[in-house]
């Protein structure tokens, strides 16, 4: 009860002392943010002039449940780690210029799920929740559905337009994200065979992992986790040998990891397996990488072994060394997967810290890469039922308490909270009181309206930035499928390359370069 009363008296005292602002005080002329708004008024001025490039290279940046109020908690999040309020942060994907939203329902689903939205934003149609590289005719489990209503993804067409293409990701390289980019499949979680039942083994259906080396079996790049599905069943794990739940989960015997080994022998194919590995390779004598870092999905940022496993921003780093020595360009998805994770268990912490992560590796590619020739998109596949507020005070902590108690309970809350999820808990028949444990903890659970055991995906649109060529072309409020579409027509890749063949004398980029000539000779004349 003290910590309570100490707590509403400290809430009082912080809007009281309000009089003292917590802010700098430049903020406090107008001319600070009058200056501010003309500098980006000038900036957007300067958008009038079109980016109509062909883009050599399309990065796609998807950030797994990452809705608008992750993007906006995560950029207050950058801006603490780094000592500063936080709210006036600049996340790296802020900086683009041009802003969508992706409406992101699936055929079957008002709340979407990360394999029906793969499919919508790799594949270029929507899907039903729970299917991967299939049209919405493919029925969920549902093995004799997938003959015939197969579709394929950008990075096919990337790779059969002469491109190198690459997949970056935190989870298993054969989750549902990833999946949709070069698999078939009428179940998600069919990562082997050793997932599958029988009849639809029995009806010619193939496991995830298989399709990831059979159906596009030259895919430049590939990084993440999800070694155990590659192996027989019962093998033993090179990371954590004799643990059981780490072994194989094959039921057909075959080796895929051995298989591709074999595969690339004079291809200058290496796989790797640890961070220390990665960063010894040599990327101008790699031209195909398999790098398979645990055996289900890569820890938390906040959890990883330095020594042993390698950040998002290291693969994307890697990853980009190697695909950009084709003179025809790449194409890369890049998934920071385990945001996804941390909300479904509850754990804001984790979830932030990995958006944040994931940011920084946008960074990188931008360092690494031009906006002359290259269309780096960032979205997410859905939201959560995440949220943060209750009045807190600039530069709060975004993970510390809102500056008041319930007037309901008179108990204190913190400013995240979930809509549901495994963070409901009641003590003595009341809500918990939060001051009495540490809300602060990586794996605090932030407390939740209604009771689940894992947290729900939320149904609202999710942000789409782009940068680059043709980048403008994602503007508005769209459909989630669009997405590819606009990306492979920027790129002249897919089933949008007749405006590149009309364009051969004068490339998009030169027509207002063009235009401004003829309009400077004729006026020449009229003086003259």
């Amino acid at each position: 009860m003290m910590k309570v009363t100490v707590l509403a008296l400290s809430s009082c005292l912080a809007w009281l002392c309000q009089a003292k602002p917590s802010f700098p005080e430049q903020e406090m002329d107008p001319a600070y943010w009058n200056s501010m708004a003309q500098n980006t008024l000038k900036n957007a001025l300067a958008l009038e002039h079109l980016n109509r490039n062909v883009a050599n290279n399309l990065i796609l940046f998807l950030g797994d449940g990452m809705g608008i109020p992750t993007v906006t908690a995560a950029r207050i999040l950058k801006g603490q780690l780094s000592g500063h309020s936080g709210e006036e942060t600049e996340l790296e994907m802020d900086k683009f210029p041009y802003l969508a939203l992706s409406k992101t329902y699936n055929t079957d689903a008002q709340v979407a799920d990360s394999a029906g939205t793969a499919t919508a934003y790799l594949c270029g149609v929507k899907a039903n929740e729970g299917t991967v590289g299939v049209s919405a005719a493919a029925m969920r489990s549902q093995c004799n559905t997938t003959a015939g209503n197969e579709v394929t993804s950008i990075l096919k067409w990337a790779k059969d337009a002469g491109k190198s293409v690459g997949i970056v990701t935190t989870t298993r390289v054969n989750h549902a994200t990833p999946s949709a980019a070069y698999a078939h499949c009428v179940d998600r979680d069919w990562f082997s065979d050793g997932e599958m039942p029988t009849e639809a083994l029995e009806a010619g259906c193939k496991d995830i992992a298989r399709q990831l080396m059979e159906n596009i079996p030259n895919i430049d790049v590939i990084m993440g986790g999800g070694r155990k599905y590659m192996y027989p069943k019962n093998t033993s794990d090179v990371e954590y040998p004799g643990e059981r739940k780490h072994m194989g989960t094959r039921k057909d015997g075959r080796n895929l990891v051995k298989e591709w080994r074999e595969r690339m022998k004079g291809q200058r194919g290496h796989y790797v397996w640890n961070r220390k590995d990665l960063l010894a390779l040599n990327p101008h004598k790699v031209d195909y990488l398999l790098g398979l870092f645990e055996p289900g999905d890569l820890p938390y940022d906040l959890d990883r072994n330095t020594e042993t496993e390698p950040s998002l921003t290291e693969m994307v780093e890697v990853a980009i060394k190697i695909l950009r020595k084709n003179k025809n360009g790449f194409y890369l998805l890049v998934e920071g997967g385990r945001i996804d994770h941390g909300h479904h268990d509850g754990k804001a912490k984790q979830a932030l810290h990995e958006a944040v992560e994931m940011d920084r590796a946008i960074g990188r590619a931008g360092l690494m890469t031009s906006i002359h020739d290259t269309l780096t998109v960032v979205t997410a596949d859905h939201s959560h039922v995440f949220n943060f507020g209750g009045y807190t005070t600039r530069g709060n902590s975004i993970f510390g308490l809102a500056p008041m108690v319930s007037d309901v309970d008179q108990k204190p809350f913190t400013a995240i909270l979930y809509g549901n999820g495994p963070g409901f808990k009641m003590v003595n028949g009341v809500r918990e009181n939060v001051s009495t444990i540490d809300y602060s903890e990586n794996n605090y659970r932030a407390q939740a309206a209604v009771p689940l055991s894992m947290e729900t995906h939320g149904g609202e649109d999710v942000a789409v930035f782009s940068k680059g060529p043709m980048a403008h072309l994602l503007h508005g409020v769209r459909e989630q499928n669009y997405i590819p579409h606009a990306m492979a027509y920027a790129a002249c890749i897919g089933q949008n390359t007749r405006h590149c063949r009309s364009a051969n004398s004068a490339p998009p980029s030169a027509l207002p370069v063009l235009s401004s000539l003829g309009a400077l000779l004729i006026l020449t004349q009229l003086l003259c």
